[in-house]
């Protein structure tokens, strides 16, 4: 029974520092832990305000914003996705790794159909190999209604 045990215990060990190099995130959907190899981590430094002002547009417009980011790691850049916080805001995600040292954009595109006479503070959320995970950018435009055009 000790030398079961000790195996186990022994093989619980080299599979911990195999592992020493990697994160445990909680997967909120399934409530699942998925192990992240963080030994390919780089560094975004972004060269536009995360936060940017879009002005005013008329409802019904749409207004695009991009969002200018280098690659300061040592790594390749892998942009996993670029999502939205609703439907009226579609970004794009980068396709191809970004390389160290080279630069890219973040872009996307706001419908305001529906939107008239209000101030929208839109959020764009990307997933990197960086840490943290996760850049929010962030765009203000303020859509004024049909009507109160000039």
């Amino acid at each position: 029974m000790k030398k079961i045990f000790s195996i186990l215990f022994i093989s619980f060990l080299i599979f911990a520092c195999k592992n020493k190099n990697s994160a445990e995130v909680n997967n909120a959907a399934n409530d699942k832990v998925t192990i992240i190899d963080t030994t390919n981590y780089t560094r975004i430094q972004w060269l536009d305000d995360t936060i940017q002002e879009m002005g005013e547009i008329i409802e019904g417009q749409e207004v695009e914003v991009a969002f200018r980011f280098k690659n300061i790691g040592n790594y390749p850049l892998i942009i996993s996705n670029v999502s939205a916080q609703c439907g009226c805001t579609i970004p794009e995600t980068p396709t191809e790794p970004i390389a160290p040292g080279k630069e890219g954009k973040i872009k996307a595109k706001f419908n305001s159909d529906n939107r008239g006479g209000t101030l929208n503070s839109k959020e764009v959320y990307v997933d990197a190999n960086t840490n943290p995970l996760r850049s929010v950018l962030v765009f203000n435009v303020s859509v004024l209604t049909k009507s109160t055009k000039n």
